[in-house]
This record gives structure tokens, C-alpha cells and sequence, in this order.
């Protein structure tokens, strides 16, 4: 059976960078994999990513869009069984950063699916410079990602204390006694720089497995939402100052990420990727004009604000 891998984790926490390490160490190891891009965003900012750094290596699939649940569950299936016959060993699976992981194991439960997939590891990342000052539901999401992880990654650990990562593991514990899960994490996590990460450290994520937990399920309102700018014709010091005027402004909504491609000239392209802490712009081989705000109860009003003030 094709074993399925589940990165998941919370907006922003680096599933993408983990996964560009990750295939590749399969891809060395001789593994066929396949990976599926699982947002619910027209555009995929995250699979372009990893179509630049793996090239030709491995097959990308990306499903987007589905007004509900079932809609963006039926698509997942039907990728994954038109996926069925082309000889995978693995396939890998980055949905959005505010996921259901039930939504994963129900769609591998169905029949045909249970007949040629298995789970094989669920893989949570976590921001080491996580900001605590989660909404009720956002840490309900965050510690929901957590419950069945069979292997905690911390992402970012070469910048912040030990003590700062044992603050961390305390939140990750009390978020988990908040939806009723009797999981506490003790050393089912990797604190360490990626960069630094040997054989042992992906064999030990490899066969991580899964733990089937238990929490008490919440319903919520919808109040995320997605922003997006195209073709803005920005240079990097104007994005970099309309970004941080816009994280800044508390009447922006609460942002959890901004993402995206400008374009520089030529043939040239910086990807955007930044949180409230960190803004970062780095060349990337090719790109879309496009920047993406992610967040809660999102102002679009205000948030055109700035982008317009940039344009007089």
C-alpha cells in the first residue's frame, strides 16, 4: 500500500521549507513520491515554492478552492485515486495552515482509498517564535494539528532561547488540556536547527507514525479569510514599508501571514514571505505577481488602504 504523509501545522509555522528538506531526502533515498499541495486558495503560492527547489525530481499536485468541507474533501479523493496506479511509494500531503486533521483520516477511511493507502506519518511544524496570543479558535486549530502528530518539528529553533522552547512546549500543553486532550508532549518533538539535521534526525521523522487521540471537537464561526493583491508593481522597499504598516495597524485585522512573488525586472523574482516578526524577501527562479494576506476578521478596506497609498 502507498504510505501517506500529513505535514500540517499552523499559518505560517514552515511546512513548506520542511517539506523541500523532506522530499528530498526521500528522493535520496530512491523513494517515488508525489506531493499534494491541499489549500483552499486560488492561487498556490506554497506548490510554486516547491516547484523551484525540486524541479523535476517529484510529481506536484495541487487541489484549491471548495466552498465547504465535503467539497474540498471530495477533491482530495479524487486526486488521490486518479494518483492510485502511477507507482508512488510515498505521497505527502501540506494542507492549509487552518486544517481539520479529521477531514485527512476520514478521506483515507473511504472506500477506494483504504484499499491503497495507508497513513504513514502525521508531521506537525511549530513556529519556535510562535505568538501565544492565539484566539480562542486559533488555538483550538493549533492544538487540534498537534493532537495526533506522531513527530513535533520546531521550526526557527536557532533563534530563540532553550527557555523560550520550553515556554513554548508549556503553551503546546495547555493549548492540548483546553480541547480536552489527555496528550502531553515530552519528547516527541525535534528541537533543532534544519540545516543541521542528519540521517537519524528524517529516519526518526520517517517512522514516526501517528497517535490516535481523542479532544473535544468545536465549531466556530468562520473568521478566517484570505486577501489577494495582483500585479501590483511594487519594488522591494515599497512592499517592505506598506507590509509593515499594515502589520502594524491593529484595524488591518489580526494577520497571521503575508505571501507572495513581485517581480524585479527582467527575468528576476523575490518570494515574500512575512509574519508580524519577520519580513523576508529572497531571489527565487520565477514567481507570480501576487501578494496573499491571511488572517482573522480581515479588513479588506483598510488594508487597500496602504496598498493604494503606495500607489499615488
Amino acid at each position: 500500500m502507498i504510505k501517506i504523509d500529513l505535514v500540517t501545522g499552523f499559518l505560517g509555522s514552515g511546512k513548506t521549507t520542511f517539506i523541500k528538506l523532506y522530499a528530498k531526502y526521500l528522493i535520496q533515498k530512491g523513494y517515488k513520491i508525489g506531493i499534494i499541495e491541499n489549500d483552499y486558495g486560488a492561487v498556490n503560492v506554497d506548490m510554486m515554492l516547491l516547484q523551484d527547489a525540486l524541479d523535476n525530481q517529484c510529481d506536484l499536485e495541487m487541489i484549491s478552492g471548495g466552498s465547504d468541507k465535503q467539497t474540498h474533501q471530495r477533491r482530495l479523493k479524487t486526486k488521490l485515486i486518479a494518483m492510485g496506479m502511477l507507482g508512488y511509494d510515498r505521497i505527502i500531503i501540506e494542507p492549509s495552515g487552518i486544517y481539520d486533521v479529521d477531514e485527512f483520516f476520514d478521506t483515507l477511511y473511504e472506500e477506494p482509498l483504504n484499499n491503497w493507502y495507508e497513513v504513514g506519518n502525521v508531521i506537525t511544524i511549530i513556529d519556535a517564535k510562535l505568538d501565544y496570543h492565539l484566539s480562542k479558535q486559533s488555538q483550538y486549530i493549533f492544538a487540534s494539528e498537534i493532537a495526533s502528530a506522531g513527530k513535533i518539528v520546531l521550526s526557527k529553533t536557532q533563534d530563540v532561547s532553550k527557555e523560550k522552547v520550553n515556554h513554548l512546549l508549556n503553551y503546546i500543553n495547555q493549548s492540548l488540556k483546553a480541547i480536552q486532550c489527555h496528550r502531553q508532549i515530552t519528547d516527541e518533538f525535534i528541537d533543532k536547527n534544519w540545516n543541521d539535521f542528519t540521517e537519524d534526525d528524517y529516519e526518526l521523522i520517517l517512522t514516526s507514525g501517528y497517535i490516535p487521540e481523542n479532544y473535544q471537537k468545536l465549531s466556530f464561526n468562520d473568521i478566517y479569510s484570505t486577501l489577494y493583491f495582483m500585479n501590483m508593481n511594487i519594488n522591494q522597499d515599497q512592499l517592505y514599508n506598506v507590509l509593515k504598516n499594515i502589520f502594524e495597524d491593529n484595524e488591518c485585522g489580526k494577520i497571521f501571514r503575508i505571501k507572495g512573488f513581485i517581480h524585479k525586472g527582467n527575468e528576476e523574482w523575490l518570494e515574500v514571505n512575512a509574519t508580524k516578526k519577520e519580513i523576508s524577501m529572497k531571489p527565487i527562479h520565477q514567481g507570480q505577481e501576487v501578494i496573499i494576506v491571511i488572517g482573522e476578521n480581515l479588513v479588506k478596506d483598510k488594508i487597500e488602504e496602504y496598498i493604494n497609498e503606495r500607489r499615488k
